[in-house]
């Protein structure tokens, strides 16, 4: 009996360790389930969210779905608010677009841009845009980039570019800006004045502004030219300062009525000048325009009284737009010019407050935008960029 009640005990212990041993079994088996469950839930939320980084980039050409693609921006000329504000609109650009890209302004020194540009080729970058490069030897070098499989982009740079396959030229309209000015000249002198020229041969800008000067000066007899100065350097404001400077001495108060300006650093040189001496009888009209140059034009007694421009921050930008095009496999012009714009200092001064580039829209309508070459893909790539 006493056996019989012993055995009875044991079997029930042995089944209540028996029956626990199963629960605990059977929540390590749940618990396991559920570890696999939120495995496989965030699995599918990595899965959810990389297919939505994906489809984010439907539609973007190829060559923008890979490793940044490399370029540099290389200029001739520089050391004037012009080449930096271009500079920057090509960096902005370039850097919305996902692209790595490098900036550089030889100053006027030929060998430093031509050396810049071969070595570009050298490292393989994938595109280039070149500006102001104004001899035959920038030809060459272009022509090595386009054999190496380089997409290129100039601005304001010799018309034999045009020879070379699938390179762009795109310029400001330098004919529309020289127009826009001496209209202005013209109409304001009625037809009879005895003027400053400040211009510099062997930039193609220069010569097609030149153009539109010598068609001008021939139509209008009474436009007489009495001196020309110009050089195109790191210091050509304080050369121009100086050469107008020594025009003032040599013409009095009323031998001369006014100067045309082909470029902002010729303008500004010549505003100085004519303040420092107190001749703001004299008128200038001038070509481009920078923050500095508004400054100037906005100064009490200034005599920059008219100039033509594009904005050098938009031509940048466009610039790369091109290229960006070019790099995905599309169509693009051979040529492209940039629309010009007159601003007067009249305009400036009834703003009511003091302009500069970035308020310069609210003065001229439209100022510094444009959608040219701007594709729905490349607004789809600024997006995900600024993410």
């Amino acid at each position: 009996m006493k056996s019989s009640k012993l055995f009875a005990l044991l079997f029930a212990a042995f089944l209540v360790l028996f029956l626990a041993a199963c629960g605990s079994g059977n929540e390590e088996s749940t618990s396991g389930s559920t570890d696999e469950a939120d495995t496989e839930s965030t699995e599918t939320e990595e899965s959810d969210a990389s297919a939505e980084g994906s489809a984010s980039l439907e539609g973007l050409p190829e060559a923008f779905q890979q490793e940044p693609l490399k370029i540099m921006v290389v200029r001739k000329i520089g050391g004037d608010d012009h080449t930096a504000q271009y500079l920057a609109g090509a960096q902005q650009e370039a850097t919305a677009l996902g692209m790595e890209v490098e900036t550089f302004s030889a100053n006027g020194d030929t060998a430093k841009f031509h050396d810049t540009i071969q070595q570009a080729i050298d490292q393989k970058y994938d595109g280039l845009v070149i500006s102001h490069g104004d001899d035959a030897a920038t030809a060459d070098l272009v022509q090595a980039a386009r054999d190496a499989g380089i997409e290129v982009v100039t601005f304001d740079s010799i018309a034999d570019l045009k020879e070379i396959e699938g390179v762009t030229l795109t310029s400001q309209d330098d004919e529309a800006l020289a127009t826009l000015v001496l209209d202005k000249l013209v109409e304001e002198h009625e037809a009879e004045a005895n003027i400053g020229y400040l211009w510099v041969d062997g930039f193609p800008p220069m010569v097609r502004r030149n153009n539109i000067y010598t068609q001008v000066t021939e139509e209008n007899p009474g436009i007489e030219e009495l001196e020309r100065f110009g050089v195109a350097t790191d210091n050509t404001t304080v050369d121009t300062q100086n050469a107008v400077a020594a025009w003032l001495n040599k013409y009095p108060e009323g031998e001369m009525d006014a100067i045309f300006a082909t470029w902002d650093a010729f303008a500004t040189g010549a505003t100085r000048a004519l303040m420092e001496a107190g001749r703001e009888e004299i008128d200038i009209y001038g070509i481009d325009v920078s923050n500095a140059d508004l400054q100037l034009m906005q100064e009490e007694g200034s005599p920059w009284k008219y100039t033509a421009a594009v904005d050098p921050t938009l031509i940048g930008a466009v610039n790369v737009r091109l290229l960006a095009k070019k790099l995905a496999g599309e169509e693009t012009p051979q040529e492209y010019s940039l629309e010009a714009t007159l601003i007067s200092q009249e305009e400036l001064n009834a703003s009511g407050e003091e302009v500069n580039m970035q308020t310069l829209a609210n003065v001229i309508e439209g100022w510094g935008e444009s959608d040219a070459f701007l594709e729905d893909w490349m607004v789809t790539l600024k997006e995900n960029n600024a993410n």
